[in-house]
């Protein structure tokens, strides 16, 4: 079974900087097909970014292109989100979720990210 442990989030001005972590267990992240969502408060969870074990290529939502950017470490088993030029409306509980060569999907139990003045 695949778990997922998140960390990183803090609060921070607007315009200021935050890298998360998910750490993987369970699995070698190079089969997984894994991405970052967030959910703010009285709204649906979203999707962030996520990278393809396929061709480990990397999408990302409108919100964020320019600013966020994914990254994994096969050897350390971890992905990243380095979040950059925060906004308020980037304030959320961040998710990890991972799916697997079954079609298994996991998720971690998130790290807040708090942006505000």
């Amino acid at each position: 079974q695949v778990r997922l442990v998140e960390s990183g989030g803090d609060l921070v001005q607007p315009g200021g900087s935050l890298r998360l972590s998910c750490v993987v267990s369970g699995s070698n992240l190079a089969y997984l097909y894994i991405g970052w969502f967030r959910q703010a408060p009285g709204k649906e969870r979203e999707g962030v970014a996520c990278i393809s074990s396929a061709d480990r290529s990397s999408q990302y939502a409108d919100a964020v292109k320019g600013r966020f950017t994914m990254s994994r470490d096969i050897a350390k088993n971890t992905v990243y989100l380095q979040m950059n030029s925060l906004e308020p409306e980037d304030t959320a509980l961040y998710y990890c979720n991972a799916v697997d060569q079954w079609g298994v999907g996991s998720w971690g139990q998130g790290t807040q990210v708090t942006v505000s003045a």
